[in-house]
């Protein structure tokens, strides 16, 4: 096990939680910022922005299909669904990697695994492979 020492420990790197570490280390604060998956939150990584790059791809397909009405012709166009859902990844990664910058400049560390207040000022994270710090 090892011991870290921080002012403040910020337990979810989502969009509240990154924001939290930045502003602390700015004000000079020595900060962890602890993250279960992935930092960005449910809504960077898994809803809002993956989700809004799948339906601009819908979004594209329905604008192909109407071409005739604009005097355009496209014959037969068609969609691959994994090209689509690469793009919406690769949309949510460059965001992710981003926040992940933004901490790194700001001198937050950032600690992978699940957190567990285990007494006053103490918290315990175990990462995914199980070792306990």
């Amino acid at each position: 096990m090892t011991d870290q020492k921080f002012d403040l420990a910020v337990i979810g790197g989502g969009p509240g939680g990154y924001v939290a570490c930045v502003r602390a280390a700015r004000l000079g604060l020595k900060t962890a910022c602890i993250e279960r998956e992935r930092l960005g939150g449910i809504c960077l990584n898994w809803g809002c922005i993956p989700t809004k790059a799948l339906l601009r791809s819908s979004e594209m397909f329905h604008h192909l299909k109407r071409l005739s009405e604009y005097g355009l012709r496209a014959e037969n166009p068609s969609f691959d669904l994994k090209s689509i859902v690469r793009r919406s990844r690769a949309a949510a990664d460059k965001l992710h990697v981003g926040v992940r910058g933004l901490l790194k400049k700001n001198r937050v560390t950032v600690i992978e695994g699940d957190a567990v207040l285990t007494g006053e000022g103490l918290i315990e994270v175990t990462d995914a492979k199980g070792t306990v710090e």
